[in-house]
């Protein structure tokens, strides 16, 4: 996604020729956010239009900076002043009404991440954020993140923050040395810019997502703009080129969507494509030409849209996902976006109208150098204060408590029974505001990292003496999610147990990237070292609508590392997935809604495939909970008052812990531990 900066068409130029306008730059901030909101509300994709602001931004403000360090010095709170009140307040009347909103429309399970996210977005580290949670770029819509836009805010942000005092930097530099100012930051720029695409490219190979949100990853991109500014009037282009660049810029920029995975293949060198396409624009600057594509750019409804950008970009997105979760659909047909574009114009508008302008000429803001910190600030407060009330409210809605009578009728047991699986006079568990915390965890002080793989995290649930048993975990987090079930057996048996958990990455040799097979070579040597009494992993994947349950090659060949080792393995079937989350269909509708539960006979296999999988040790055990997940047709979303998931795969650990006593019981038989200490270790 991208952001532009907002802007006035009256913005001055970047280069230091005597043209004071150049209505080209808002056309060309048009046609960006035009593409980027079409690519989102239609097409689901990512357009390459962040590029395009981020070397438009470069280009403006290298050129202001150079120009002010030419007459003397850069007078930095002046400078920030403006900068904070233009951007802050649309930015922050956004936020607000997007909290306002969120409460009525947003799952409960949302509401603190959304919270967080909205402090991230005001002070402009969205980015870091983004990263911090992992966020999915290509998240189902009404999945995803009603701030996440703002991360490229947030990156323009740190560049108006850093910028300047490079460019104070290399000045000072030059005047000291003896240097010529221009030819200092020409050389600052090229080095700027070879050092951060190399380091794009590098982080882009290694690690997608982080690079694609990295701060360091886009800093070339500005450094383009700025290298433009500084050397466009350096070269004379004949007309009849540059009127070939504006237009082979407005083609590239159009198609470069359609043609690139921008959001899984940026911002390495491929994003040379946007970014060059907008300095094409730039070099054809103003070819008073019939044909130019200047032409086209400076046209009035383009230029007007242009003053709106900020505002449209800022507004689409909120409005999107609202739109589509007040729908309950996933995409939208062309009359439906086109109600959405729309309304984002309009809300655009309103906010320019009634929001930018008067904040740019508002005496509090234009009164003392101060006056811009002032304003920002009185707009940051609310917005701050608002997010922190609805935190704690939410971790107030979040917390509960179990009474002991009630434990024997909660969650699993009741499927051993004739008790219904939702009692309406008593509240279901755990509340909606709790399902992110719903994962069992480890804190750090219960884990260490193997010396044979960085990414290989060893954490230990110990009895209070010494273990009668040890037990490893071993694999994705749908293995690890049954620590949940194994921590109450703990104490009872005195079993040490042992995680060795990598999200996504399942206890296979094969079928995997190769950072998983890397962690799994890890876990074997950790595991055959360690000699524990069992190894707890699972025993198949894809147990989900449309695909078909399998036991994968890979999983066998490590059961038989285990078996030639004399280490026994138990392998779990595993749960359903959904192509929807079952607890948040109950918040939104009622856990004895059918289209809250799946189909037994569409998400598992009528005979559990590992069963039929060629090579399996002897000395494997297999465990099928699937009952406990799903009646003989339908596999529900509530079970005895319990929520049975968190997400639209992951188990509750308050469910699971309702099957720790069916784990226990299991276990033990598999294992043949039935003379294990029962009733408390050390007693």
């Amino acid at each position: 996604m991208s952001v532009p900066s907002p802007s006035r068409a009256t913005d001055a130029p970047v280069t230091t020729g005597p043209r004071k306008f150049r209505p080209e730059l808002q056309g060309l901030r048009a046609m960006a956010v035009l593409l980027v909101v079409v690519y989102h509300v239609w097409l689901n994709r990512v357009s390459g239009g962040v590029d395009v602001f981020f070397v438009i931004s470069g280009f403006l403000i290298t050129g202001q900076l150079y120009r002010a360090s030419s007459r003397g010095r850069i007078d930095f709170r002046r400078m920030w002043g403006r900068m904070l009140t233009r951007l802050l307040p649309a930015a922050l009347t956004v936020l607000a009404v997007t909290m306002a909103v969120a409460v009525l429309l947003l799952p409960e399970h949302r509401w603190s991440l959304t919270a967080w996210e909205v402090i991230a977005s005001a002070l402009f580290y969205e980015n870091w954020q983004l990263v911090a949670t992992s966020a999915d770029y290509f998240a189902q819509h009404s999945a995803a993140s009603l701030t996440q836009h703002f991360w490229s805010l947030s990156i323009q942000g740190q560049f108006y923050l850093v910028w300047p005092l490079l460019v104070a930097l290399v000045a000072w530099l030059a005047r000291r040395a003896g240097w010529t100012l221009h030819r200092s930051l020409v050389t600052a720029m090229a080095v700027a810019f070879v050092l951060s695409l190399a380091f794009s490219v590098w982080l882009t190979i290694e690690n997608q997502p982080l690079a694609y949100f990295h701060s360091a990853t886009r800093v070339w991109e500005f450094a383009l703009g700025g290298l433009t500014a500084l050397l466009i009037d350096s070269v004379r282009v004949p007309r009849l080129v540059r009127i070939v660049c504006g237009w082979v810029g407005v083609v590239a920029l159009v198609t470069c969507g359609l043609v690139l995975q921008v959001g899984t293949e940026f911002p390495g060198y491929v994003a040379l494509w946007p970014t060059l396409a907008a300095v094409l624009v730039l070099v054809a600057g103003a070819t008073d030409s019939k044909i130019g594509a200047d032409r086209f750019l400076s046209a009035k409804p383009l230029v007007r849209l242009g003053n709106l950008s900020y505002a449209l970009y800022l507004w689409h997105w909120p409005f999107l996902l609202f739109f589509l979760i007040t729908a309950d659909k996933e995409s939208l047909s062309l009359g439906e976006g086109a109600l959405v574009i729309a309304g984002s114009l309009v809300l655009a508008a309103l906010t320019y109208r009634f929001v930018e302008q008067p904040a740019r000429s508002a005496r509090l803001a234009t009164a003392t150098p101060w006056g811009g910190y002032r304003l920002a600030l009185l707009a940051l407060v609310p917005v701050l204060l608002a997010s922190g009330t609805w935190q704690v409210v939410t971790a107030q809605r979040a917390s509960f408590t179990v009474a002991e009578g009630e434990k024997e009728t909660l969650g699993a047991p009741v499927l051993d029974t004739r008790a219904p699986l939702v009692d309406a006079a008593r509240p279901v568990v755990p509340p909606f505001a709790a399902l992110p915390d719903q994962f069992d965890s480890f804190p750090e002080e219960e884990c260490v990292y193997s010396p044979k793989n960085e990414d290989l995290r060893i954490c230990t649930v110990d009895p209070p003496g010494e273990p009668v048993r040890r037990i490893v975990v071993t694999g994705d987090s749908h293995s690890q999610q049954y620590i949940a079930a194994l921590r109450p057996i703990v104490e009872r048996r005195g079993w040490q147990i042992i995680s060795m958990g990598k999200g996504g990455c399942p206890f296979t040799t094969n079928g995997v990237d190769e950072e998983c097979r890397a962690w799994n070579t890890a876990v074997r040597e950790e595991i055959l070292e360690m000699q524990p009494d069992a190894v707890v992993t699972m025993a198949t994947r894809d147990v989900r609508v449309g695909l078909k349950e399998w036991t994968p090659p890979g999983y066998v060949e490590q059961w038989q590392a285990m078996d030639a080792a004399g280490i026994p393995v138990v392998a779990i079937r595993d749960s359903p997935r959904y192509d929807f989350e079952p607890s948040e269909c109950v918040q939104k509708h009622s856990a004895h809604d059918p289209q809250c539960s799946g189909r037994r006979a569409e998400l598992l296999s009528p005979r559990p495939p590992y069963l039929d999988a060629p090579g399996v040790p002897p000395s494997v055990s297999f465990l099928d909970f699937s009952d406990y997940f799903c009646n003989a047709e339908t596999c529900p979303p509530v079970i005895g008052n319990v929520l049975v998931y968190m997400d639209n795969n992951h188990v509750t650990a308050t469910y699971l812990e309702t099957m720790s006593p069916m784990v226990e019981e299991r276990l033990v038989e598999v294992l043949g531990w039935e003379d294990d200490v029962v009733g408390g270790h050390g007693e």
